[in-house]
């Protein structure tokens, strides 16, 4: 039993890993099709989300069926808690990524016309946040779980200074109202995938330590005073 056991344990983390790496493909694709104005590549983007959708089901079916069968305990519980949440979570950017793919296809039908806040640099931190907590997950590395948490915060300054520039922009060119709403909510939509970055690096942390670390605020002293170290 315990041989079964650990094999769909194994099984389940892969089919979680390689949900992963699609949807880190997606939202890729999606903001290189934004910033490169590539219409076919956002159509691309969502036209895709019903694999993504697909699999997440498989993974809750499947945690819910080791659920049933096994009923496992402790360390094996907090494992199959954790993989259904991030499940969720990929699901979750995924979503997301199609509506920036929205918005990349229908500013691609724009003329073209210069970003009036730095979009690029915040798309790289959202990418690099997924990458991050991704890769702890596959190296069960709560210290590079706990880094990514603490970068939510960049994230969110990002998209105040949109915000702002945004708002200043719009005073002198009115008539751009419609593009850079637009865009504003791409910024919006990448936020939210650093918050579920968040999530999973959260996660992460709950798998390899067994602490919760939801609400909690993100700081280097918070690190070194951490149960790993």
């Amino acid at each position: 039993m315990a041989v079964h056991f650990q094999r769909e344990v194994d099984r389940l983390k892969q089919r979680l890993l390689s949900l992963g790496g699609i949807v880190e493909t997606q939202l890729h694709s999606a903001v290189e099709a934004l910033h490169e104005r590539r219409r076919e590549q956002a159509m691309m983007v969502i036209d895709g989300d019903a694999e993504v959708d697909r699999a997440e089901v498989d993974i809750e079916e499947e945690c819910l069926k080791i659920l049933a069968l096994h009923q496992p305990v402790a360390g094996d519980l907090r494992f199959i808690v954790a993989v259904m949440k991030i499940n969720n979570d990929l699901e979750r950017i995924g979503d997301l990524s199609v509506n920036v793919a929205r918005k990349a296809a229908a500013l691609a039908e724009r003329p073209d016309f210069a970003f009036p806040f730095d979009l690029k640099a915040m798309s790289r931190r959202s990418e690099e946040m997924v990458r991050m907590a991704l890769d702890a997950l596959v190296h069960l590395d709560s210290q590079q779980a706990r880094r990514v948490c603490r970068m939510d915060d960049e994230v969110n300054n990002y998209k105040r200074q949109a915000r702002r520039q945004a708002v200043a922009y719009l005073q002198k060119h009115p008539e751009m109202a419609d593009p850079i709403l637009r865009l504003l909510g791409a910024c919006r939509n990448l936020e939210r995938v650093a918050d579920m970055a968040t999530n999973i690096a959260e996660d992460v942390v709950y798998l390899v330590e067994g602490q919760i670390l939801r609400h909690q605020p993100w700081d280097s002293e918070a690190e070194e005073a951490s149960p790993a170290e």
